[in-house]
């Protein structure tokens, strides 16, 4: 019963964030939501915001899980916003993104949301960058490709279009197919010759330590 008290708990959580927002969570509407008395959050989780950062981790664990064996047959950059579009209209479909962004804004004003709140990103993330290190492990940017920051870029990107869709979908389907038409350009520099994959190899490191240059110039200034 107490296992099942909790799981109840930790799905009440989310609905409570999903119908009203971080504005509206309480332990009023997670037990509502749950079906149970509020003094078992309490029991069980100590305080709303762990019983928050638990259902953030469970809920992001299992998504994560869910989406593993996906990600793990990418052979393609273009595969890979493939399963991005699916994720995104799936988790979509389910609040689930919502939850996140729900949780990322209320960890702007609650430094105890902030962990769990990161974890749960890292989790996306570390998904992620084993895909982009796996596909771009032969390309000629594999050495100038800063993989991880690629990898954020690429969680605040979807959260971001969760939003933008929001108020703006044609927009937002706009921004997917630019990153579609930036791995067919990756695509058509896989396919190039090894002459010219290596001047283009020799090209992008040339520039990349001149950019680095230049940032580190102007933080100094």
């Amino acid at each position: 019963m107490s296992a099942d008290t909790k799981q109840r708990l930790l799905d009440g959580a989310l609905s409570a964030i999903r119908e009203h927002g971080m504005a509206g969570v309480s332990a009023r509407t997670i037990a509502a939501a749950a079906g149970v008395n509020q003094a078992l959050i309490f029991y069980h989780y100590g305080s709303v915001d762990e019983l928050l950062a638990a259902a953030c981790d469970a809920a992001t664990a299992g998504r994560v899980a869910a989406y593993a064996d996906q990600l793990a047959k990418v052979k393609s950059l273009r595969e890979l916003l493939d399963v991005g579009r699916y994720l995104h209209a799936e988790e979509r479909k389910l609040g689930n993104v919502m939850v996140l962004a729900q949780l990322l804004a209320g960890a702007q004003r609650d430094p105890k949301l902030a962990e769990p709140t990161a974890k749960a990103l890292q989790a996306w993330t570390h998904e992620i960058e084993g895909t982009l290190s796996r596909l771009l492990d032969s390309s000629p940017f594999a050495e100038v490709a800063d993989v991880p920051g690629l990898a954020r870029a690429v969680s605040a990107a979807f959260i971001g279009l969760e939003l933008y869709e929001g108020v703006d979908k044609a927009g937002a389907e706009q921004a997917l197919a630019a990153l579609e038409q930036l791995a067919v350009l990756l695509e058509v520099v896989e396919d190039l010759g090894p002459i010219a994959r290596r001047a283009l190899r020799a090209r992008v490191s040339k520039v990349t330590k001149v950019s680095k240059v230049t940032r580190g110039g102007r933080s100094r200034g």
